[in-house]
């Protein structure tokens, strides 16, 4: 099921120089790997071990209760992405996330969302344990190449937010908090956050943070988190005072281009989909808004006016990855099958502003005729998922169909 690295389309194309190959000359075809699983992709994140490098986890998006997931990984000397490691999992995971801990001083960790969060241990075979936890778990699986044992996995622990039901709404989402492993904070269709104490296994902060289902949820600090909600809004929360959120932007105010209606009227809020916050520089996060091909560049300081609005996609965008190196570059994508990366500097984001963001450089864009990407790459379909390499940022990798793509920027 793997593929090389001159599998599907062509490299990321220079916005800025026309046609070439983005990293200047020829495109580099030996840039991009392709693997091709046996289902449909939805969830998907980059291990962040630096002695797992080009690891990745997918998991299906199947309409029935089995569902799957991979751990793969690439093959520098072949240039293969292959599995290391599948297991079920029930019902489809709408995220993956492995546990930030890029030093491997905590065990291997991968979370899953569906019903329930669910953190799973990935063993190696020269654990000490692997044999019982093998021997323990019934939901273990390991894959075994040319002879060679692989890893397998044990179930830890299944988290149910809900303390009077063995049911509970359904996660939307999660984020593992990177500067407090052992938070986890989740969303749910249920209008809640809950921020979890994974090492004890029980909640720690339970929140009704929306008048709507929240849709994602964002870390930007160990006591700092933000949400989004079909209710339109994008709400910061501080966990040393529980009762109180900050409204950062709203679908149906404020600055954004569908703020009115044709008599001037706020129309009704249109939900907010996806958050992604700027780990480089905590004082901008993005937005995507359902069925929009647009997305909205936030500064906490300024509320509901926008930095800037990205307007390049010709259909709704699916995903948004801030560049874990750079304070200043996002990558989108979207249903266009268009991966584009930007250099917002010029719009008041990153470490050359001085500190002076406000609406001005919005403003600016909007009369110049809006921003442009610097980078562009085209995929064979629909992208559904996209992630930037936190220990590898030459790196991102995209979802489209059943494919994963990693591509060197």
């Amino acid at each position: 099921m793997g593929g090389g690295g001159g599998g599907d389309g062509e490299a990321w194309a220079d916005q800025e120089q026309g046609n070439g190959g983005g990293r200047g000359g020829e495109a580099k075809r030996s840039e991009i790997y392709t693997y091709e699983a046996g289902w449909h992709i939805y969830g998907m994140n980059w291990s962040v071990r630096r002695d797992k490098k080009y690891r990745l986890a997918i998991a299906s998006l199947l309409e029935q209760y089995p569902n799957h997931v991979e751990v793969v990984q690439l093959d520098e000397s072949s240039g293969d992405i292959a599995p290391v490691l599948t297991f079920e999992h029930p019902y489809p995971p709408t995220k993956t996330m492995f546990v930030p801990d890029p030093h491997s001083v905590r065990p291997d960790l991968l979370a899953t969302s569906a019903d329930h969060l669910r953190i799973w241990r990935i063993v190696s075979p020269d654990d000490d344990d692997a044999a019982a936890a093998n021997n323990s778990n019934s939901n273990s699986g390991s894959v075994r190449c040319n002879g060679t044992a692989k890893p397998s996995v044990e179930l830890r622990c299944e988290l149910n937010g809900n303390r009077n039901s063995d049911y509970c709404g359904p996660l939307t989402s999660f984020d593992w908090n990177d500067a407090d492993p052992r938070r986890i904070g989740t969303s749910s269709i249920d209008t809640t956050c809950t921020i979890w104490d994974v090492e004890r296994e029980a909640v720690d902060t339970q929140l009704i943070a929306h008048d709507k289902e929240v849709y994602d949820i964002a870390w930007g600090g160990a006591g700092v988190f933000a949400s989004v909600s079909a209710d339109g809004s994008v709400r910061v929360f501080d966990l040393r005072d529980k009762e109180h959120s900050t409204i950062i932007y709203e679908s149906g105010s404020g600055g954004g281009s569908n703020s009115a209606g044709a008599d001037g009227a706020a129309v009704s809020p249109t939900p907010l989909v996806r958050l992604g916050w700027n780990k480089q520089d905590p004082r901008y996060m993005a937005t995507i808004i359902m069925d929009s091909p647009k997305v909205v560049v936030l500064d906490i300081r300024y509320p509901t006016l926008p930095v800037v609005e990205l307007h390049r996609h010709h259909s709704p965008v699916n995903a948004i990855a801030w560049a874990p190196h750079s304070s200043c570059h996002i990558c989108t994508a979207g249903d266009d099958s268009q991966a584009l990366i930007w250099d917002l500097s010029s719009m008041g984001t990153g470490s050359n502003n001085g500190g002076s963001g406000n609406g001005n450089a919005a403003a600016a864009a909007a009369t110049e005729g809006g921003l442009d990407p610097i980078l562009a790459y085209t995929a064979g379909a629909e992208i559904e998922q996209l992630q930037w390499s936190a220990t590898q940022p030459d790196w991102v990798a995209i979802a489209f169909s059943n494919k994963l793509q990693i591509l060197r920027v």
